[in-house]
């Protein structure tokens, strides 16, 4: 089977050049290789348009601010002339039977993780294999690296064989991809996405697998997270005598991780949980709302994206007033239809499930307590009110939603 080869970037010139010619290396002009600049300065696009073939297939987003690689990944699909592709990233180099191994597991509606070899950039884990053969592109020890690959393709552990779970460099069909609307804008440009995307296939009842001897080298977030030249932040002795080198976030990254990190509770209303082998696990997502006698602008901007409404002592407005103007620019969502003001609304009235309370009681634990409330609630089975903590909890309804957010429109 044909399939093509989805790539975006941005200013990563210098890995993209090596993705694609371990591409080529290995395949040729079997497979298409859609690529996508995100509005790079560092001359990626000019290199992209100097590239020959009737399977390369281009993109450019023109303009000052970039779309990010969310976007990009559902343009590539779009793009795509084949009835498979695989979501590849520009700091990877492909194995010559990475395609083979990961389409003889593909069937419709499933997703094909490959199996990623990675430099101690993170911490290990059994969907992954820990090994040094360089950060950067210049310095990949490219014929040991493949001679080992030889060797784990091999091993019966490995050899035919798949476990559960989600992760780039991932294969399916694009009639799959596009039915339940492809990566969620609200994560652009980044952070977050995969695991969105991950819980919305397996509401929609996608097998999510690992071919475990189709691999790849990754050089490990080298288009946002990590800059060139990484700079270390700690290393970290792991219990097999190893070492795990901690890198410097880039200022970039922290900033939107927080932002996405927030869009996710508003979104699914829980922390984002899975398995050690990255199989993703949904809660129940109901309606809740909170309302909070004595309320500040920290506890307000604590609770606000781990509910559906919250309501606040607030007649003037000034409260809420403050919160929109720090906080409407990073999301998404209508704050003025989040945040409502206890006397002239019924929260008990208007919603599934209300938590009322006083913010002067709000501690730690009464946190961990909400954090955990889909759990909790989902425990308790019943519809009727109940103490918990600081809380009055009264449950109207028990109706879940998760499956509201399995198909995307963007």
């Amino acid at each position: 089977m044909r399939i093509s080869f989805i790539i975006p970037s941005r200013n990563n010139l210098k890995y993209l050049k090596h993705a694609v010619a371990s591409i080529q290396d290995n395949y040729g002009t079997q497979h298409d290789i859609v690529l996508l600049d995100d509005a790079s300065t560092d001359g990626t696009w000019d290199w992209i348009q100097s590239l020959q073939g009737d399977n390369i297939i281009k993109y450019r987003h023109e303009g000052k601010e970039r779309v990010g690689h969310i976007m990009l990944y559902n343009r590539g699909v779009e793009m795509s002339r084949t009835e498979a592709f695989t979501v590849f990233h520009a700091d990877m180099i492909i194995t010559k039977d990475f395609v083979a191994n990961a389409l003889k597991h593909l069937t419709p509606k499933s997703v094909v993780s490959s199996t990623r070899i990675e430099p101690p950039l993170h911490p290990p884990g059994p969907e992954k294999i820990v090994r040094m053969w360089g950060f950067e592109p210049e310095e990949f020890k490219r014929e040991e690296f493949l001679k080992e690959v030889e060797i784990f393709q091999e091993l019966p552990e490995n050899k035919d064989a798949i476990t559960n779970g989600m992760f780039v460099p991932w294969t399916m069909y694009k009639e799959d991809y596009q039915a339940i609307g492809g990566f969620d804008k609200l994560f652009a440009p980044m952070e977050l996405d995969d695991s969105d995307l991950s819980n919305r296939m397996l509401l929609a009842g996608y097998n999510l697998v690992q071919s475990r001897d189709s691999f790849v080298y990754h050089m490990t977030c080298r288009g946002s997270r990590f800059k060139d030249g990484i700079e270390i932040e700690a290393e970290i002795p792991l219990p097999d005598g190893t070492i795990w080198y901690k890198p410097k976030d880039s200022e970039e990254y922290k900033a939107l991780r927080g932002i996405k990190f927030r869009e996710w509770f508003r979104k699914w209303g829980s922390n984002v949980l899975h398995d050690e082998f990255l199989m993703p696990k949904v809660l129940p997502k109901y309606n809740i709302a909170f309302a909070v006698k004595n309320c500040n602008l920290n506890i307000l901007q604590l609770l606000e994206p781990w509910c559906d409404r919250i309501y606040i002592q607030d007649e003037m407005g000034v409260l809420k007033a403050a919160y929109f103007e720090t906080e409407q620019k990073n999301t998404s969502y209508d704050l003025t239809k989040r945040v409502l003001t206890l006397e002239y609304n019924d929260p008990v009235g208007e919603n599934d499930i209300v938590l009322e309370f006083d913010a002067k009681q709000f501690t730690q634990q009464s946190f961990e307590i909400i954090q955990q409330l889909s759990e909790i609630i989902k425990e308790s089975g019943e519809v009727g009110e109940f103490e918990l903590d600081i809380f009055k909890v009264t449950i109207n309804s028990l109706i879940e939603y998760q499956n509201d957010y399995i198909v995307c429109k963007n």
